[in-house]
């Protein structure tokens, strides 16, 4: 028996558990899992919804199956579980899966709030279990290319960046995402929460003191606005549709964080700036023709350069499933703890709380 730094028997397959299995555990985690057979079999599914549960059992041939999740987190075969559902149910199957004693990897954002968060965070280190976040365009290949290009000192100090997640006419017709109680908000925590994440994740995850912000539900309620993602009933829509929020950071450094699901704007835009002493670079960690401009100067000549040996990556969403896998065989901390997704949290409350106070509100990570 070969033994993993955390007493994982690297022999034995992994068995995982899927509450939830919507959209994203069909495009994110469920695909993840099944592209390591070898490592993973995934035993149970979970969903409230019993017809689409039928269904994803038989497309992936997954035999137990439930609508209550306590029965997998009873079944002491279980290693780890994925959270695949809406945002008000992220906290409290987390921290019972930790207290059960299994390993969780968690959809963004990772809860509600600062404090769901906090309470996740205390349960992980409590049971010694891998908690990681559903974040998965530090996986990508521009996200890749740029962490490294940062760790070899081409960029120097980087001392401000932006993070711009806007559509024009993109509010989700599907699900719960224009309902602030089951959600938790509109795309400042949908959608800006992947593109700070990666922000930050290139900037060295800086520790906030304080944020500013405005939040505007200016076109979303309009039954007049056409939407491009389809229709929603726009009579309980309670959520922002557009937000910005200016963050300081304890050692000096500011991002600028625009998210919008509405906008009257020319082209929607998932971008990153980065202005460092050395140089600075635009990132499109999604789906970009041009991903990676870099900004610099040697000897007074000044460079737009574009690289183009950037990694090609398949599906960022399988990467981040894999490494999850990788940090329960092989120990240590996940590349995207439960941490990090509280900092996230703790930055969007203080925007939100901004907006109503008019002031700088501060940060508190302590839990």
């Amino acid at each position: 028996m070969v033994l993993g730094k955390i007493g994982f028997d690297m022999a034995k397959k992994i068995k995982v558990g899927v509450i939830g299995t919507g959209m994203i555990a069909n495009h994110a985690h469920l695909p993840g899992y099944f592209s390591i057979p070898e490592e993973v079999e995934v035993v149970w599914l979970c969903d409230k919804k019993s017809d689409r549960l039928a269904e994803n059992a038989t497309k992936w041939g997954v035999s137990k199956t439930t609508e209550n999740y306590h029965d997998l987190l009873n079944d002491p075969e279980i290693d780890a579980v994925s959270v695949a559902t809406p945002n008000l149910e992220h906290m409290q199957m987390t921290v019972d899966a930790l207290k059960a004693g299994k390993h969780v990897l968690c959809e963004k954002p990772l809860s509600m709030n600062a404090d769901q968060s906090k309470a996740m965070c205390r349960a992980a280190k409590e049971s010694g279990k891998v908690l990681q976040v559903g974040l998965q365009y530090r996986f990508c290949g521009p996200g890749m290319f740029m962490k490294d290009y940062i760790a070899n000192g081409h960029m120097g100090d980087i001392y401000y960046g932006r993070a711009q997640a806007m559509r024009r006419r993109g509010v989700p017709g599907w699900g719960v995402f224009t309902n602030k109680e089951k959600q938790g908000g509109g795309p400042l925590i949908d959608i800006g929460v992947h593109i700070l994440d990666f922000t930050l994740h290139l900037m060295g995850y800086p520790k906030p003191v304080a944020a500013t912000g405005k939040t505007w539900d200016m076109l979303g309620k309009n039954p007049e606005i056409t939407n491009f993602m389809g229709d929603y009933d726009r009579s309980t829509f309670t959520v922002e549709d557009m937000a910005v929020g200016m963050i300081r950071f304890e050692d000096g450094q500011m991002v600028l964080l625009e998210s919008s699901f509405m906008a009257n704007i020319e082209q929607e835009f998932f971008k990153t700036t980065l202005m460092g002493t050395k140089s600075g670079a635009e990132v499109c960690p999604g789906f970009s023709e041009d991903p990676i401009v870099i900004f610099s100067e040697r000897d007074k000549q000044v460079f737009n350069e574009r690289p183009v040996n950037i990694p090609d990556v398949k599906s960022s969403h399988v990467k981040e499933v894999q490494e999850f896998v990788r940090t329960i065989r092989e120990g240590g901390e996940s590349l995207v703890p439960g941490e990090h997704g509280l900092i996230l949290n703790a930055i969007f409350d203080a925007v939100y709380k901004s907006s109503e106070t008019g002031q700088e509100e501060r940060i508190d990570l302590s839990y």
